[in-house]
């Protein structure tokens, strides 16, 4: 081998090598992705059953219900369609019916949602830029704030 064959055999070594890292990292961190929904979403792209996801809308006026403990359900709509959300644990201090709100979890074969995570908005005028795009492009009307992007 000549040498310009061994430092062209040592580069495409090394872009391999290189390539099949990036490969892996991305096939890791594939099962940590959450996709991000609203409750029409849920009933066009067919949601898995026990798929993680990030459901985000507007909770339902009138929907909030305390259960036992620390167990609260609560509608999330994007006025088209609403979707039952469960959840066991503190509520954040912001969140109240008619306000913004992005939940994590898992949804159930009877429909409902599972939450483990909730986030309500922390001002009058923000939105997570995802959930005001993805209103706006329903027809929901927004407040001054998510209208302009606030970010995040």
């Amino acid at each position: 081998m000549t040498r310009k064959q061994k430092r062209l055999s040592l580069i495409l070594g090394g872009l391999a090598v290189i390539g099949l890292a990036a490969g892996l990292v991305l096939y890791a961190l594939s099962d940590t992705i959450t996709f991000f929904h609203t409750p029409s979403d849920l009933a066009d792209t067919h949601v898995q059953v026990g798929q993680r996801i990030r459901l985000g809308g507007m909770v339902e006026n009138g929907s909030l219900k305390k259960g036992p403990g620390t167990v609260t359900s609560f509608g999330v709509t994007d006025t088209i369609k609403t979707v039952t959300v469960s959840y066991d644990g503190i509520l954040p201090d912001l969140f109240r019916e008619g306000q913004g709100v992005v939940t994590e979890g898992k949804m159930q074969p009877d429909g409902t949602f599972i939450a483990d995570t909730v986030l309500a908005k922390h001002d009058e005028n923000y939105m997570p830029r995802e959930l005001a795009e993805s209103l706006k492009a329903k027809g929901v009307k927004l407040g001054k704030g998510a209208e302009e992007g606030t970010p995040q």
